[in-house]
């Protein structure tokens, strides 16, 4: 089974600073998407970064210039460097893996889309508070 352990959220201040880490286990990832959507409170889950297997990403348009996604391979873990932080990206954030053939995720299956791209795998969400 796939499993993706998110961590890192808290609260700062408007112009402050976070970095979220997602740890990832039973996955390839090196070969598939990786992903950071969020979810604020009365909205639908958007997605904010993807980062490929051959290194390339892509940012929405709200966090261009502000946040990176970034991977360490050897140590299986999903970056989400956060600068410049506004009210508006208050959220729970999100790390998601691109579906892949024969690997059950943990709990049960929901697909959101991305950037042509389809997640299936989840973190349990994290946290992130910006205060004006």
């Amino acid at each position: 089974q796939v499993q993706l352990v998110a961590s890192g959220g808290g609260s700062v201040n408007h112009g402050g600073s976070l970095r979220l880490s997602c740890g990832i286990s039973g996955y390839t990832y090196s070969s598939f998407s990786m992903a950071w959507f969020r979810e604020a409170r009365g909205k639908e889950r958007e997605g904010v970064a993807s980062i490929e297997g051959d290194g390339s990403t892509t940012y929405a348009d709200s966090v261009k210039g502000r946040f990176t996604i970034s991977r360490d391979i050897a140590k299986n873990t999903l970056y989400l460097e956060m600068n410049n932080l506004k009210p508006e990206d208050t959220a729970m954030y999100y790390c998601a893996a691109e579906l892949a053939a024969g690997l059950r995720p943990r709990g049960p299956l929901m697909v959101f889309s991305l950037w042509g791209k389809s997640y299936g795998y989840w973190g349990q969400g994290t946290q992130v508070t910006v205060s004006s």
